[in-house]
């Protein structure tokens, strides 16, 4: 049974998804490496949310509630992801372009296509590295645009799902992480003096040879 919310996104930018598939089609040679990359490149968003934990263990309170809020909002946005994707019930272009090049088997009919959740990951995670470290933000930026790429390339979404995930993980992941920044403060500030000090702070210089 479909929801009565489903639709048909082909509309809105089907001859772009078809362009792009088939660019795939013509590049036969790169869809084994990048339908490994798609999945495998998410552990990149989260290797740069450890580096920037560490980078944070030498920094001040402020800068590691951020460390901790960046996973959290990471997730939040997901979850609001998942629930714009059931209110908007698009249908996966397998099923609306049938004749386009598809790289991915096509899932059931119940794995909608709005927003895309790789892409939500990607998007969030530069939204709550930009508040933490530029550098890093950066960096997962250029690894963000690729992942929506991919998305399109592989045939699981329309340029318009990308753009979605984006345009929704960005502010969500930015505000639970000033949310976080402005309420869980003062109990990151305890736990980096208490319990988990060794885990949230770095040790100091010369700390081990004065004991």
């Amino acid at each position: 049974m479909h929801s009565y919310l489903a639709f048909d996104g082909s509309g809105i930018d089907g001859g772009l998804f078809s362009t792009i598939t088939g660019l795939a089609r013509d590049t036969k040679w790169l869809n084994t490496p990048i339908h490994l990359w798609t999945n495998a490149g998410l552990v990149v968003f989260a290797v740069l949310m450890v580096v920037g934990f560490l980078r944070a263990r030498r920094g001040d309170t402020a800068r590691m509630t951020l460390a901790l809020a960046a996973p959290v909002a990471v997730a939040v946005a997901f979850a609001v992801a998942e629930v714009a994707k059931k209110l908007v019930a698009e249908v996966r272009p397998c099923y609306s372009v049938p004749h386009a090049y598809f790289v991915d088997a096509c899932p059931v009919r119940t794995d909608y296509a709005f927003p895309s959740g790789h892409t939500t990951t990607a998007a969030a995670t530069v939204a709550a590295l930009w508040l933490l470290d530029r550098q890093l933000a950066w960096i997962a930026t250029g690894f963000a645009v690729f992942e929506g790429f991919t998305r399109v390339y592989l045939g699981d979404h329309y340029p318009h799902d990308v753009l979605g995930a984006a345009v929704l993980a960005l502010p969500v992941a930015y505000l639970v992480s000033k949310l976080l920044l402005r309420y869980a403060q003062p109990m990151v500030a305890r736990l980096r003096t208490g319990a988990l000090e060794q885990v949230l702070t770095a040790p100091r210089r010369g700390a081990h040879a004065a004991r």
